[in-house]
């Protein structure tokens, strides 16, 4: 395609036979070898033994590797970037850039005392913290990072990844209600609120996605945004869908946001109203894990706003691994920006954005889709 060629609607065309595809796997074929595969065949492992091992010891590597960022962004990066906003010196006497603040917080919150408040429902209370950052860890499951670096690719991955992300609204209840806490039962009730608020503009947007691409395949989705849109003095812009519908692409950030709980969505917590919301009450490696899970939950959101729309590890000269890596690290950016420099919202305008605002909009994005679809497949 030329400069001075086919316009913007020849070129949003090339999805045509995307949408046509009656397989929904993406590509039709078989696809990159998967990581577990990969680390079966370097095992010598064959059958079922080396889909076991090779399945653990890639599910250890992404997520160890995930658990190392969030050790990184939470520390450090998330007081060198507040302090950069708001013209303060962030953490620099521990080693060198401050960077050892993540050890010695890490040995300062693990060596605190765990304290138990009474009436709680201990059960509940001991299991919550936990449901967060595995929710979360086990969305990475189906992310492609590229050059066969992805543990699974089911034909349902986006239907997977959001389902067991939304797994973290339980725990998120149950840290509430157990916690025997006027303060934390209402943060627990706020979260549920604003994820069932902003969840389902967050998946009907995601399902815009869908009409375009045919499938449910995460690598699908990215092979679908490979090609290029359209060139302009030699230079080709790459048809990632946050050039096709750039609209979508605002919508599925802000719910994105809303979902991790950052400004001006973070009524959860709310430190002004509510203390901490459901958080109040957890000390020690509880609270290591409750600030994990929210970590990880955001390099998540990332991640998925990635494949989805910017696709997924594609760019120039770089690994596709950084690229993805870097895109995630973007929109930690983001929040963190959001979190510096946009005021709260109170919880009726947080839910009257969601519910009269953000729903509607996402319902209207997809039948939009839907028409351009169905004329772009005649």
């Amino acid at each position: 395609m030329t400069a001075g060629g086919a316009s913007l609607a020849s070129s949003l065309a090339a999805f045509a036979p995307v949408v046509l595809q009656s397989d929904g796997g993406g590509s039709g074929g078989a696809g990159p070898t998967l990581l577990p595969e990969t680390i079966a065949n370097l095992l010598g492992l064959q059958g079922v033994l080396g889909d076991v091992v090779g399945g653990l010891i890639g599910a250890f590597i992404i997520a160890n590797l995930m658990l190392a960022t969030t050790a990184v962004a939470g520390p450090w990066a998330k007081r060198k970037i507040t302090a950069a906003f708001t013209d303060r010196i962030a953490v620099n006497r521990i080693g060198p850039f401050g960077l050892l603040i993540i050890a010695a917080d890490a040995v300062r919150l693990l060596s605190k005392e765990l304290v138990v408040p009474e009436g709680v429902d201990r059960p509940a209370w001991d299991i919550a913290p936990l449901i967060l950052p595995f929710s979360a860890l086990l969305g990475f499951a189906v992310i492609p990072f590229g050059s066969g670096l992805q543990l699974a690719d089911p034909e349902t991955g986006l239907v997977f990844v959001f389902a067991v992300s939304s797994i973290a609204s339980l725990g998120l209840i149950m840290m509430g209600y157990a916690s025997n806490n006027k303060y934390s039962l209402l943060g627990g009730l706020r979260a549920v609120a604003s994820n069932i608020a902003y969840e389902i503009p967050l998946v009907v947007t995601a399902a815009s996605v869908v009409l375009f691409t045919g499938t449910l395949q995460m690598s699908g989705i990215v092979e679908a945004q490979t090609a290029p849109l359209v060139t302009i003095a030699g230079v080709s812009i790459p048809s990632w869908f946050a050039f096709v519908n750039p609209f979508a692409f605002v919508l599925f950030i802000l719910a994105n946001v809303a979902e991790v709980g950052r400004n001006p969505f973070d009524i959860p917590e709310a430190p002004t109203e509510i203390v901490a919301g459901y958080q109040t009450e957890y000390s020690s490696v509880y609270f290591v894990l409750v600030y994990l899970g929210e970590f990880i939950h955001i390099f998540l959101g990332g991640a998925i706003a990635a494949t989805l729309f910017l696709g997924g590890p594609a760019g120039p000269i770089l690994p596709g691994f950084v690229w993805i890596y870097l895109k995630m690290w973007a929109f930690f950016l983001f929040t963190q920006w959001a979190r510096s420099a946009v005021p709260r919202l109170r919880i009726d305008q947080f839910l009257d954005v969601g519910w009269k605002g953000m729903l509607v909009l996402s319902f209207a994005n997809l039948v939009l889709t839907a028409i351009i679809v169905g004329v772009l497949a005649q």
